[in-house]
């Protein structure tokens, strides 16, 4: 939440000359509504079977950069098909999360206690992003320019 995946995978598409998408965007488009009101509205279980259907649905029919949420990784049936694709993780720590969203924009899982659920989060999401990306890209202090020139040059692509 806040690391800049929209921000940084629209410029890594463009870079690449590829197209990007976001299934967050396409989970809202779908749905209607926000993301934060189908977890009031529906729960958190409900939110993750439409988020795994997204993920599964863009997997299958997009071919550049594709956004994920930071939940779908939490399913094992998502982290299989990531597989074989070039994943990256981009990484923060709480201070810079702090600085970039405050903690206190419309995200239910961080509704109480922002500090202490997003550090709960991330112990609890670390190990699976680690599993299946390609590369870590630390996002702390740098600007998008420089964490999207570091995605190329982690995975070792070259620019259209």
């Amino acid at each position: 939440m806040g690391v800049g995946k929209s921000t940084v995978g629209q410029q890594l598409a463009g870079r690449l000359g590829v197209g990007y998408r976001d299934t967050d965007e396409d989970i809202v488009a779908v749905e209607g509504r926000s993301i934060a009101e189908i977890f009031v509205d529906e729960g958190e279980p409900v939110f993750r079977a439409i988020e795994k259907r997204a993920v599964h649905q863009a997997l299958a029919g997009h071919e550049g950069v594709l956004a994920l949420g930071g939940g779908s990784i939490l399913d094992a049936d998502t982290r299989a098909l990531l597989v074989g694709h070039r994943v990256v993780y981009l990484s923060m720590d709480v201070d810079e999360a702090v600085k970039r969203t405050g903690l206190n924009a419309a995200r239910p899982l961080l509704a109480i206690n922002p500090r202490k659920q997003w550090r709960e989060l991330m112990e609890a999401r670390r190990h699976l992003y680690a599993e299946v990306a390609r590369a870590v890209v630390a996002t702390d202090g740098r600007t998008p320019e420089d964490v999207t020139q570091a995605v190329l040059d982690a995975l070792e692509l070259k620019e259209a």
